[in-house]
């Protein structure tokens, strides 16, 4: 019979890959709140050391963006953001390289007009000298509720 003490080591060595795991998750979670702040506050040198080179970004219309367009967005604060908030994430971690699935909330000014949006998004990063940094990312509209309760896409992407 293993002894009580014997027990809890064998547990804590069998639990921890499991618990690193679950650490490096919430470090890339974190480390994208921290990006969606860059931009909810326009701080283009911030946002700049989230963004890994060769960053894309292919949004809601399937342009293709380039690191350096996204940087100079922020810098010409246009688009504005108001909210600019990450939820609902899943994360999945292949060794140096994470994929995530969430919703992205944004609210702000573009072009002098008012805009809100919630979008799913699926983010692409790698970790490079200790640190996690967005290499690529996509972003697409939600569904309408009637498209959802009925699960089909929308008509223009099928």
């Amino acid at each position: 019979m293993m002894k009580p003490l014997a027990t809890c080591l064998v547990l804590l060595v069998l639990a921890a890959p499991a618990l690193a795991a679950q650490k490096e998750e919430d470090v890339v979670i974190a480390t994208l709140h921290s990006t969606c702040e860059t931009f909810r506050t326009g701080n283009e040198s911030l946002a700049a050391e989230y963004l890994g080179d060769g960053f894309t970004l292919t949004d809601t219309s399937g342009n293709v963006t380039t690191r350096e367009q996204t940087l100079l967005e922020l810098r010409n604060k246009e688009p504005r953001y108001e909210v600019f908030r990450n939820h609902d994430m899943k994360v999945r971690l292949y060794g140096d390289t994470a994929v995530v699935n969430g919703i992205t909330s944004v609210k702000g000014v573009a072009g002098g007009k008012a805009f809100a949006a919630e979008l799913r998004f699926t983010d692409t990063l790698v970790k490079r000298n200790g640190r996690w940094r967005v290499v690529a990312s996509h972003v697409s509209p939600m569904p309408k509720p009637a498209e959802a309760k009925q699960g089909r896409r929308p008509a223009a992407t099928r």
